[in-house]
């Protein structure tokens, strides 16, 4: 028979590792280790290499996501940024056109030609065109946070009229179709490796491409710089500080002096300009602007990512760390639910749960966070 004492040193040890900074990673791999006896296939290099190149754009859209949440609030509008930001850079930065395609779009002839967009073959043309579009998300982001901060407008109805207006403005400027082909220098940052392995006997003179996996590549140098200066200013800077005070006490934050506006709309031009980036990322793996990219479930991905992670909905409480477990849990997730061969529908419907439960195991932590600080 089990002592007092030392039930309670292992409950206070199970709340221990409930609190933990690493906990959503201990998830993880117990999930995968319980997960693999039964789908072989998950451990797969193949497999591991497929879901670490849709981790890093979901990654970069979720660390804005992070902050917006962390001040309380939710911006539901990331999808529509990366929509139109994907046709702004589509538009400037493509080598060619097709009038077939594109005959009644309002870009073509006016911006975007058979010779391609404006900036097609100019110097500086790629970094001006990147810069186009992650100017697209800060206007946007911008709008946003003045919107919510000045004229005392709700998060989610703002933002919600932006996912709307937005992303029908998008489909309108292309009619709904995809604008390529785009040049090669910028597919590299969504497709281009650094690190591949190959893996086994070289039984051939020359290794098929479809045998080498990638594991470093320029998306996951990307988005892990943008996480680690997204941690720097969240965790080891004033304005951070400021960030969570406006989440925990909004009016407390106001009396004690914190530019509560200011920051405000700070914070939404990061997660605008988050998915900007984001967006740059996913048009260059998929070699083309296209206006529906953060259509359909993207959304529910991103901020249950956020929130499976351990950022609360309520606000004052998120770190971008969190976010990496998070987005790690949920594309692991994403991707044995396809490896088990589950429609759309049910994937959605279990995702759906797992963010409830998300939401509830945060409502524990917070109540035993509560009762020890007691």
């Amino acid at each position: 028979m089990a002592r007092p004492g030392s039930v309670t040193r292992l409950g206070r040890r199970l709340g221990d590792l409930f609190l933990s900074d690493y906990f959503v990673l201990y998830l993880t791999l117990a999930y995968v280790l319980v997960l693999v006896p039964f789908l072989p296939t998950l451990s797969n290099p193949a497999n591991v290499s497929n879901i670490l190149s849709n981790m890093w754009p979901l990654l970069v859209v979720a660390v804005g996501q992070t902050f917006v949440l962390t001040i309380a609030g939710i911006d539901l509008s990331q999808g529509a940024v990366i929509g139109l930001a994907s046709v702004v850079g589509g538009a400037l930065l493509a080598v060619g056109g097709s009038g077939a395609v594109l005959e009644n779009a309002p870009l073509w002839g006016t911006i975007l030609t058979e010779e391609g967009g404006p900036l097609a073959g100019v110097p500086l043309g790629l970094a001006l065109g990147i810069g186009a579009m992650l100017l697209t998300g800060a206007l946007i982001g911008a709008a946003n946070g003045i919107s919510i901060a000045y004229l005392n407008m709700p998060p989610f109805m703002v933002t919600l009229v932006g996912l709307i207006g937005i992303g029908a403005f998008a489909i309108w400027l292309t009619q709904s179709e995809n604008i390529r082909p785009l040049p090669e220098s910028f597919i590299e940052l969504g497709k281009g490796d650094i690190v591949s392995v190959y893996l086994g006997a070289q039984d051939e003179p020359r290794i098929p491409r479809r045998q080498i996996f990638s594991f470093i590549t320029y998306p996951a140098v990307i988005a892990i710089a943008i996480a680690i200066a997204a941690h720097i200013l969240l965790s080891r800077t004033v304005f951070g500080r400021y960030v969570y005070a406006i989440g925990a006490n909004r009016r407390a934050a106001e009396i004690s002096g914190v530019p509560v506006k200011r920051i405000v709309v700070a914070v939404f031009v990061i997660s605008a300009v988050c998915a900007a980036a984001g967006s740059i990322l996913y048009s260059a793996r998929l070699e083309a602007g296209r206006p529906t990219l953060g259509d359909g479930a993207f959304l529910l991905d991103v901020i249950g990512a956020v929130v499976i992670g351990g950022t609360s909905l309520f606000g004052g409480k998120g770190k971008v760390l969190w976010t990496v477990f998070g987005v790690l849990f949920f594309v692991v997730l994403s991707n044995t639910l396809n490896l088990m061969n589950l429609s759309s529908f049910h994937i959605d419907m279990v995702k759906g749960a797992v963010i409830l439960a998300a939401a509830l195991l945060d409502v524990l932590r917070t109540r035993l966070m509560r009762e020890r600080a007691a």
